[in-house]
C-alpha cells in the first residue's frame, strides 16, 4: 500500500475539513443540490469523453494509486543477471522451473523456453507493454477530465444559484444565505479538482512512467538472456536504467 498517496490525499482533505470546523457551522457548507450539480454533472461530462467500459475500468486502475508497490529496478537487474548466468552456463532450458518474482520477466523467460525467436518474443512483450500503458493512460485521462469538469460544473452551479437569488430580491435578509449557497458549488468543484482528481492523475502518471521503465528494463534483459549475453555485459547495459547515483553502486556488485 502506498502510504504517501493515502497521507497526501486524506491529509489534504483533513486540512480543508478542519478549516471548516474551526470557522463556524459545518451545516453552512453542506448543500445537497450543489453536490448533485457538481458531482453528478462532473461524472456525466467525464462519461461523454470515454466509453462506459473505460469509465468503470478506470476506477479499478485508480486502486493502483493506493495499492501499487513499485519493484526497485536494482532488484530486477539482480534477478535478470542471475538468470543470465544460469542460461549462459546451462542453456535457456535450464531456466525452466526457476522461481521468478517479477511476472513480466517470468512471461518473457517462458516465451524463450518455448522456443520462440527473439523477434517474436520482443514483439509479444512490447505489445503487452503498450496495451498495459494504454489501459493506465485511460485512468489518467479520466481524472484529468474530472479535474477540468469539476470547476466548470461548480461555476455553472454558482450561476444557477445567482440567477435564483436575483429572481427573489424582495427579502434583503435572504440575499446573504442565498449567495453562500451559490458559492458552495464553486467550492465543491475546486476541492474535487485540486484535492482529489489532479493528485490522483499525477500519481497514476508517475506509476505508469515508472512501470514503463521497469518493463523496458525487463525487455532488454530477456533479449540479453535469450542471446546468451555475458552476465557482466548485460549488467552494464541494464544499469543505464538506474539513476546516476545508483549506477556505480549496482555495478560494483
Amino acid at each position: 500500500m502506498d502510504i504517501a498517496t493515502l497521507l497526501g490525499l486524506f491529509g489534504g482533505l483533513a486540512v480543508i475539513v478542519s478549516a471548516i470546523f474551526l470557522g463556524g457551522s459545518v451545516n453552512t457548507f453542506v448543500n445537497v443540490p450543489s453536490l448533485v450539480v457538481v458531482v453528478g454533472g462532473t461524472f456525466m461530462v467525464t462519461l461523454c469523453q470515454i466509453s462506459l467500459a473505460q469509465f468503470f475500468g478506470s476506477f479499478k486502475v485508480t486502486l493502483r494509486a493506493f495499492l501499487h508497490k513499485s519493484v526497485p529496478p536494482e532488484k530486477l537487474i539482480e534477478e535478470a543477471i542471475g538468470l543470465a548466468d544460469i542460461a549462459r552456463k546451462e542453456g535457456i532450458l535450464a531456466l525452466e522451473g526457476n522461481e521468478i518474482e517479477d511476472k513480466f520477466l517470468e512471461n518473457g523467460i517462458k516465451l524463450c523456453i518455448d522456443g520462440h525467436s527473439t523477434d517474436i518474443v520482443q514483439k509479444m512483450l512490447s505489445k503487452d507493454i503498450n496495451l498495459e500503458l494504454d489501459r493506465q493512460s485511460t485512468g489518467v485521462l479520466m481524472f484529468k477530465s474530472i479535474a477540468e469538469a469539476a470547476p466548470a460544473m461548480g461555476m455553472i452551479g454558482t450561476l444557477i444559484g445567482l440567477v435564483q437569488m436575483l429572481a427573489n430580491m424582495d427579502d434583503p435578509k435572504s440575499i446573504g444565505p442565498a449567495m453562500a449557497v451559490a458559492l458552495l458549488t464553486t467550492l465543491y468543484g475546486a476541492i474535487i479538482a485540486n484535492a482529489i482528481a489532479l493528485p490522483i492523475a499525477a500519481k497514476l502518471k508517475a506509476i505508469s512512467a515508472n512501470e514503463r521503465l521497469n518493463k523496458l528494463l525487463v525487455l532488454e534483459s530477456v533479449a540479453g538472456i535469450q542471446d546468451g549475453m555475458n552476465p557482466r555485459v548485460l549488467q552494464q547495459l541494464l544499469v543505464a536504467y538506474l539513476p546516476e547515483s545508483k549506477r556505480e553502486l549496482d555495478a560494483s556488485k
